[in-house]
């Protein structure tokens, strides 16, 4: 038995330390750091140097976990009427108010020092106008005032390779905004899919998703003209000479099972579909920047396995 004064104390330790890192929601933080990392590679032709990757990557992941935690300090009320987020720390008392506040802030100074000192102001700038974006003007106004909070507030998630390719280059280039307006246009499918299965919790909670404020039809129909522009958008890096035909083909096939999905759900709907087509909405995102990614080494890929 493992009840020392010591072994309890670790047991209290590892849990906090749990409690910390839902805080930070993970799972939305490993994918925002997923797509800047992609956008440091594709920004230039060989290796990002390891100095920008290793500092870029640290202080984006410390001010995307702050964002995060704001966002979870200012929706406590709205979590605890929600099945999907009543076991969140803050509404479970896990975690408290101040501590919270203190945590929050801690990671958000840490994260744009070191994009300051260690990778470029214009990074540590655009990165910490992206947490304001999300965990002030989204979380705070538009998610309570306007059914399209989640397409206007898509920008601040759809910034995050613009951030990798600025911690990289030092400026902003055009093929980087286009990963952000893959991302950007991607945002809405992804979440009315969501929103449509807890339509009746945003409801309930007072928040005026488009489910609630239009109907789930109308929700449905929008999920369909939105993937059907995000299959145009994706094209975008081989119509501009960003991305080949390697990834062309990736995209047009990961595009269409997501096409298929989102008319499934608004004329063959059934029970379930709308947390599948959530589900696959992000395998969709991971595989169209590894699609990117693949492609713009794949001169060197076959090199290696051709000598």
């Amino acid at each position: 038995m493992n009840s020392t004064p010591s072994a309890i104390a670790a047991g209290s330790l590892r849990g906090r330390t749990h409690e910390y890192y839902e805080l930070c929601k993970p799972r939305v933080v490993m994918l925002i750091v997923f797509t800047a990392i992609v956008g440091m590679f594709l920004a230039v032709p060989g290796l990002p140097p390891w100095s920008a990757l290793l500092w870029g990557t640290i202080g984006i992941a410390l001010q995307a976990a702050s964002a995060a935690a704001v966002n979870q300090i200012i929706d406590r009320n709205i979590d605890r009427r929600m099945a999907r987020t009543c076991g969140r720390p803050l509404v479970t008392g896990a975690l408290g108010m101040t501590e919270s506040i203190a945590f929050a802030t801690v990671l958000g100074v840490a994260g744009f020092v070191v994009l300051w000192f260690w990778v470029n102001p214009l990074t540590a700038w655009l990165t910490q106008f992206t947490l304001i974006g999300y965990a002030g003007i989204y979380t705070l106004y538009l998610k309570r005032a306007t059914p399209q909070n989640i397409v206007i507030g898509g920008a601040a998630g759809a910034a995050p390779p613009v951030l990798g390719w600025t911690a990289v280059t030092g400026e902003i280039h055009g093929h980087a905004l286009i990963l952000f307006l893959i991302i950007f246009i991607w945002t809405p499918p992804h979440f009315w899919a969501l929103a449509i299965e807890r339509r009746d919790e945003y409801a309930k909670a007072d928040i005026p998703m488009l489910p609630v404020t239009h109907g789930i039809e109308f929700t449905k129909t929008q999920v369909v003209l939105y993937t059907v522009l995000l299959l145009v958008v994706t094209v975008l890096p081989y119509a501009t000479g960003m991305s080949g035909i390697v990834y062309l083909v990736g995209a047009l096939l990961l595009g269409g099972q997501f096409l298929n999905y989102a008319v499934r759900l608004k004329y063959r709907p059934v029970a379930g579909l709308p947390m599948k087509t959530f589900g696959y909405s992000i395998v969709y995102l991971m595989g169209i920047f590894t699609l990117l990614l693949v492609d713009h080494y794949m001169g060197a890929i076959v090199g290696v396995f051709g000598s």
